[in-house]
């Protein structure tokens, strides 16, 4: 291996390890991060044998001591995982998540390095490495560490894939992107984009049997993904008699993020009361009960629908010191996407004659932003795009150091 890359792994280590014992044992909210509080307590339900359940009301609408698939099932069986073999040790999930996380500053590696070259991989993983957001949430009982993993390594697959196919690497993206769906079930949007680039990768292929073997390819990935969903609806099936695929908390996300009482300001603190007789449902019913009332929402006024999207860019983009943030959440949103965004920008600008293979990253970071900017919006759900961002900010950064050098002996001579 590289030895840079050695480096900057061992430097991503410490910085997520000591982001990890800082925040230690204790779960509680720390900017943006309240969602481990619930899947540190659905953890402990499992390993009590209590299931995916909680012991009080929970939001937005679980009842106490009731079966729920609100929350990623994936995530909790980790924690439970850790738990049973440690006992209840946050710090000890935190350190073993940061182990694992640095599998994603090799995938960026990989990443640039296909696209780009070496030093833009090595540029974009150090980059990567001292991202702030990234630090805190590879050490935050959360999904998006997992699920970024999951992302990266599709993409890596898929371009792999396009460059020289091969069985084991259709086997693994379906497995990969199983996994990822099971972290975030809105992966699934993504999917067919995906599907669609590789086919078109291989309807420009040369070769006459690549479009077959690339039809077969793509069927045994959507077979695999079907494995990983499949025992999850079946048992959504046999604790609520009724079908759902996988979750069932994005009809709430979609129904209180276009409410009319959000005006055409977002607010991301606003929480929609439920109508009683909607909370009468079960939670598939009540899932899509809720997705058609907020489809309802839009078509009854897709103007205030536009403006209110708009209006989440603030939040997706969220750049600026506020005064409802701490100070190590303005500080942290400076460090990360405020100092890094020129040159995601710039790298983005110099890959457009790369834009073929650099397509499936500009189609996910597309899509993701879309799909936040027309239900929610937050720095922590543009977290996966950042990641992908960092390939070209590595091109950047890489490109800026070369012309330095290049440069800089030119100014000597001519002195």
């Amino acid at each position: 291996m590289n030895r840079y890359l050695v480096l900057i792994v061992l430097l991503a280590l410490a910085l997520r390890g000591l982001t990890a014992i800082g925040l230690g044992e204790e779960v509680q909210e720390v900017s943006g991060t309240f969602d481990q509080i619930a899947y540190d307590m659905l953890a402990q339900r499992v390993v009590a044998g209590d299931g995916f359940s909680f012991p009080i009301e929970w939001y937005p609408f679980i009842r106490a001591d009731t079966p729920t698939a609100v929350w990623s099932f994936l995530y909790p069986l980790y924690l439970a995982g850790v738990y049973t073999v440690f006992g209840h040790h946050p710090l000890v999930a935190r350190l073993v998540q940061v182990l694992i996380s640095l599998i994603g500053i090799w995938l960026i590696y990989r990443l640039g390095k296909r696209l780009f070259g070496a030093s833009a991989g090595l540029a974009g993983a150090a980059l990567a490495a001292c991202y702030a957001y990234l630090i805190l949430f590879n050490a935050s009982l959360m999904t998006q560490t997992f699920y970024i993993l999951c992302v990266l390594a599709s993409l890596e697959l898929a371009i792999g894939l396009a460059q020289r196919p091969g069985w084991m690497r259709w086997l693994l993206l379906g497995i990969v992107l199983g996994l990822g769906v099971l972290f975030r079930q809105s992966l699934l949007l993504f999917t067919p984009l995906l599907f669609g680039w590789i086919w078109w990768k291989s309807d420009r292929a040369e070769q006459p049997a690549t479009k077959p073997r690339t039809l077969l390819g793509l069927a045994l990935v959507g077979a695999v993904i079907a494995l990983f969903v499949l025992p999850w609806t079946v048992r959504n099936y046999l604790v609520f008699d009724d079908f759902l695929l996988l979750n069932s908390n994005g009809g709430y996300w979609f129904y209180s993020s276009n409410h009319p009482d959000q005006g055409t300001n977002f607010d991301p603190t606003f929480k929609a009361v439920i109508p009683d007789s909607m909370l009468a449902l079960g939670e598939p019913a009540l899932d899509r009960a809720l997705y058609r009332a907020g489809l309802e929402f839009v078509i009854a006024d897709p103007g205030r629908f536009l403006l209110l999207s708009l209006s989440r860019l603030n939040d997706y983009f969220w750049l600026l010191p506020s005064d409802d943030s701490t100070a190590l959440s303005n500080l942290s949103r400076l460090l990360s996407f405020g100092l890094y965004l020129p040159f995601m920008l710039y790298g983005l600008y110099l890959s457009r004659s790369e834009w073929r293979w650099c397509l499936p990253l500009y189609l996910y970071v597309a899509c993701d932003a879309l799909f936040c900017l027309a239900s929610w919006s937050a720095p922590r759900y543009r977290l996966p795009s950042d990641a992908i961002l960092m390939v070209f900010a590595g091109f950047a950064a890489s490109t800026v150091a070369s012309r330095l050098r290049f440069f800089a002996p030119k100014a000597t001579k001519a002195g």
